[in-house]
């Protein structure tokens, strides 16, 4: 049957879907109903089990417990939670009575929550527990537009009962499980009256150079990805998917909304972040994907924890990897595997590779995909060298989420692989990489200027510039505005050094700058877990961050780690002098998105200072000011920042 009649007898039927998200659940649950499960959620060490038809159930309940409320049909909805079943049950339940959600990050302050909130006009808001609520408090005068909070988890909320503002989200179960009961009809005739082309979700963007955008997103778009996704990996009902990404990011959107949804796979939802490869091992996720920072930090534990192995686990670690590495270049290279390489890579995958996988995790991934924030190929490169299939991909939150991936006969670590089924990617004069597809946004809420500007004759500009190689694989370059001329008009992305410099397990992040300037310098972020390990085997004492990150042996340690970067890089690339900031780079403060993106032009304003004294030939700077650390106190500091050759 159709999208309007919604059961759904066979993949052939799913991958010709036309409907809303609501009613792409409905026609699940009829061809799954309580033979398949549809979610996990772990809680208390204890995976609770919800099959398809539970899941419509509880949307249907949320969506029907909003309308007793006073919910209508095109109204807005703010949603501040966790990785956890909730979300997906609040934002379906939602958009099944006409309502068009949005989620925000739960690391996000009060201010910038309202401000979101406010734009919306949001008249319901969910949020996760006695924290979020609390910031919901502190801005209520703000929110005259908000009818309600729903608070999701009622730990510490026993003196919050009077205020006739905040509802349980099991008292909204009640409330819509009795107008279910009263009215049966009411749900099936909302979910009847859903359109394909309607606004399902907005989503903002990472707002790198300014405040972010209100992108929204219809049903169509989420399903026409999912769609994609189906066709291009052959995602089978029932296999299992990790919800580790920000519901705000458009990854888990696109995901748990669009291609777990059509495809049938089970979400699954760790505990904590803490937990998450204990459940990992628990579950056996088929596929993943996640920021570039998880990958990297991962990388970065694994060389520390070796590195700390005795010597005989050392030298095993090393002689398989460098057999990976050469079968890995050698596929790259589309030739030959020796016998006697291949041999040795099958005993090196059983000594050396699953073992290790099984204790990170990921012992079960047919494919793992890095997106969202560039990642160094040497990553890509060490993860696929230890068995783990792990591939670079591409998209933006305007494009409907990931439509670039690599073919798993193709794997190229410098590249984001090739379009998805039914999208069109082109390259512009200019460099700018073009993309089109059902999958394209509907355009940026109450800002028309904005959205004209975000296409070119049809064509939506990505803002990135790249090109495509021989085989047709994209190379994004970088953000176009970014892309650095020197002195000498010489033109390069910092992001490509950056990478680099991020695949050091001490460096967390690095900001390049360079631009109109005779030579490159670079603002760097330690590591401070695992400096801190090696400064603590050195016997090197230290209290703070700012303490450990100004010591003269972790300027030699950064310095050592730096010049690897700059060896086979060209003259023009290489990093003449840099500095190790006092401080982390903070999203509270703005410095960084709350999906973990530099603001570029942000940073090079208030750290101007610094930045000047490696131009100018100054040897140390004296920095006075006020330091916010990670518990919210501030502090008054007074230290000497140290400009460091590299070259």
């Amino acid at each position: 049957m159709n999208g309007k009649g919604f059961p759904l007898e066979s993949d052939e039927h799913i991958t010709s879907f036309a409907g809303t998200l609501p009613q792409l659940l409905a026609a699940q649950a009829v061809r799954f109903g309580a033979a398949q499960t549809a979610i996990r959620d772990k809680a208390y060490g204890i995976w609770q089990t919800y099959h398809w038809e539970d899941y419509l159930r509880y949307v249907k309940h949320v969506g029907l417990g909003l309308t007793a409320l006073g919910f209508r049909r095109g109204a807005s909805a703010g949603l501040i939670t966790d990785n956890h079943s909730e979300w997906l049950f609040a934002e379906l339940g939602t958009q099944a009575v006409g309502g068009i959600t949005l989620n925000l990050f739960t690391s996000a302050v009060a201010d910038d929550l309202s401000t979101s909130l406010k734009r919306i006009r949001a008249s319901f808001v969910f949020a996760q527990d006695q924290e979020q609520v609390d910031k919901m408090i502190a801005v209520r005068g703000r929110l005259g537009h908000v009818r309600h909070v729903i608070y999701i988890d009622p730990t510490g909320m026993g003196s919050y009962r009077d205020d006739p503002w905040l509802i349980s989200f099991r008292d909204l179960l009640k409330m819509g499980e009795v107008l279910d009961q009263e009215h049966p009809d009411r749900f099936p005739a909302e979910l009847q009256q859903g359109r394909p082309e309607e606004t399902a979700l907005m989503i903002q963007t990472s707002g790198t150079t300014g405040l972010p955008k209100m992108a929204r997103l219809s049903h169509r778009n989420l399903t026409a990805m999912g769609k994609s996704w189906v066709r291009a990996i052959t995602i089978q009902p029932g296999e299992n998917w990790i919800s580790m990404s920000p519901p705000a990011w458009i990854v888990d959107q696109m995901w748990g909304l669009g291609v777990a949804l059509l495809g049938g796979m089970t979400m699954n939802f760790p505990e904590t972040p803490e937990t998450v490869q204990e459940d990992f091992r628990e579950i056996g996720p088929s596929r993943i994907i996640t920021a570039s920072r998880f990958w990297e930090d991962l990388a970065s534990r694994i060389r520390v924890r070796m590195a700390d192995a005795g010597w005989i686990k050392r030298r095993l670690f090393a002689a398989a990897e460098r057999v990976g590495r050469s079968v890995i270049f050698r596929q790259i290279r589309k030739e030959p595997v020796t016998l006697s390489l291949k041999a040795l890579h099958r005993l090196a995958a059983l000594i050396v590779y699953r073992p290790l996988l099984d204790r990170i995790g990921c012992a079960n991934f047919r494919s793992a995909y890095t997106g969202g924030h560039p990642i160094s190929p040497d990553v890509i490169t060490f993860f696929r060298a230890i068995g783990l299939n792990l591939k670079q991909c591409y998209g933006l939150t305007e494009a409907g989420g990931i439509f670039q991936i690599q073919p798993d006969d193709e794997v190229k670590p410098e590249t984001v692989g090739k379009p998805l089924p039914g999208v069109q990617i082109r390259i512009a004069a200019d460099q700018e990489v073009l993309v089109s597809g059902p999958s394209i946004f509907q355009g940026y809420d109450q800002d028309y200027q904005a959205t004209e500007a975000a296409f070119t004759d049809g064509w939506l500009r990505t803002g990135d510039a790249g090109y495509l190689d021989c085989d047709g694989h994209l190379l994004i370059i970088g953000r176009k505005e970014e892309i650095i001329r020197n002195k000498s008009g010489e033109a390069f992305s910092p992001d490509f050094i950056e990478t680099r410099l991020k695949f050091s397990p001490f460096i967390q992040e690095a900001v390049i700058f360079g631009e109109g300037r005779p030579y490159l310098t670079a603002m760097i972020n330690i590591d401070f877990g695992n400096t801190g390990s090696w400064a603590e085997e050195k016997m090197i004492p230290y209290t703070t961050y700012l303490d450990l990150s100004q010591q003269r042996s972790v300027e030699e340690l950064i310095l050592s780690e730096i010049r690897k970067v700059n060896e086979p890089l060209p003259e023009v690339m290489k990093i003449r002098k840099f500095i190790l900031l006092y401080k982390l780079l903070d999203a509270d403060e703005d410095e960084l998105t709350r999906t973990g993106k530099v603001r570029r032009r942000f940073v090079y304003g208030l750290y101007l200072r610094l930045i000047e004294a490696m131009y100018n030939g100054e040897e140390e700077v004296r920095v006075k000011g006020k330091i916010r650390y990670r518990d919210g106190q501030t502090g008054e500091i007074d230290t000497l920042v140290r400009v460091i050759q590299a070259l």
